[in-house]
């Protein structure tokens, strides 16, 4: 064989390797039976032909009662739990079989994930009330997925075109919020957020800013304490790891120096300090993602919308596209790091 011979088929060989290595299996679970999971999925899963191969775990028969549901899911791999009771079955309502059908699809993703099945997992919107009725502790997939995986230290970050946003605390009552924060914890963010805007962002050197828990960032001390007694210390810290990290700001700072590209992420200290904004600035097209996890996970920045979640058309699947799109980009991310 001549040496061009060799050359072409060299080439051809590295394109086909490539083409292997690139292609994503996304897991999405269809999330609480009764709530918008069905619907957005219907309406999304045509937006993706040739991004990836995607594994859809539910219950098929509830997916075909969608009112105006168009796809016919063809190309996808849908594995069909058939776990909701199909008497007086009804979209939005909380009931015990949603929650525990919930859970199930979620299981049976972790199953694959370890069977190495599908390479990424975008969860469609639970009931946490729903779930909790059947007997299982769950206060979101964040931490439940983080059990699931024996993942100690974890973090929340939420985003969307103009922002990202790493959590401190999450789901817990805005009282909690100053008891439960510590300089270990906000430490651990920091980092957790840092390595993975590296690594799953690709960004060489991330900005990071920090986010006061009082207004003002406390005026040094006037309103509240915990600015100087755990957010400056662990800036002081950071700094010898982090090139570009400031704080504390005022949140209102913080977010819309951020907006403006001057910094990467924020450290927001609870929940709603960051969900407002990114509410405000762009809903449609908000994602959670979990860092930390030994995979990515993505899901709608939305709850279960079961006042709409019976109709496709009016369900919009905008946020669930995004998830799905972070999911595929970082997944191929993690395989360049």
């Amino acid at each position: 064989m001549n040496l061009g011979r060799r050359l072409t088929l060299r080439s051809r060989q590295i394109k086909t390797m490539s083409k292997l290595e690139n292609k994503i299996t996304v897991g999405i679970t269809m999330g609480d039976p009764s709530g918008i999971g069905p619907a957005i999925i219907a309406g999304a899963l045509p937006k993706f032909k040739g991004l990836a191969e995607f594994v859809v775990i539910g219950d098929r028969w509830v997916f075909n009662q969608v009112s105006g549901v168009r796809c016919q899911v063809s190309g996808v791999n849908f594995i069909d739990l058939s776990n909701v009771p199909r008497k007086n079955f009804s979209f939005g309502e909380i009931r015990t079989e949603y929650g525990r059908a919930a859970i199930e699809y979620l299981d049976k993703a972790m199953d694959l994930i370890k069977k190495k099945e599908i390479d990424c997992l975008v969860t469609c919107p639970v009931s946490k009330e729903a779930v909790n009725l059947a007997g299982i502790k769950f206060s979101g997939h964040t931490e439940y997925l983080a059990n699931k995986t024996n993942t100690k230290d974890f973090v929340m970050m939420l985003l969307n075109k103009q922002l990202k946003i790493s959590l401190v605390t999450r789901h817990i009552p805005l009282v909690e919020v100053s008891k439960q924060l510590s300089q270990n914890r906000l430490y651990k963010t920091i980092f957790i957020t840092y390595q993975s805007l590296k690594k799953i962002f690709l960004i060489k050197h991330p900005r990071i800013v920090v986010a006061g828990l009082n207004p003002h960032a406390s005026d040094n001390g006037l309103i509240g304490c915990e600015e100087n007694k755990i957010i400056k210390p662990v800036l002081n810290k950071a700094k010898s790891l982090i090139r570009y990290i400031d704080g504390p700001l005022s949140a209102d700072v913080a977010i819309s120096k951020a907006r403006q590209k001057e910094y990467d992420c924020v450290i927001a200290m609870y929940h709603d300090q960051a969900l407002i904004a990114l509410k405000l600035l762009g809903i449609l097209t908000g994602v959670n993602i979990t860092l930390g996890l030994p995979f990515i996970r993505t899901s709608p920045l939305h709850g279960t919308a079961f006042d709409i979640a019976a109709t496709e058309t009016s369900a919009n699947p905008s946020s669930l596209i995004e998830a799905t799109k972070l999911a595929i980009r970082c997944t191929l991310n993690l395989k360049k790091a």
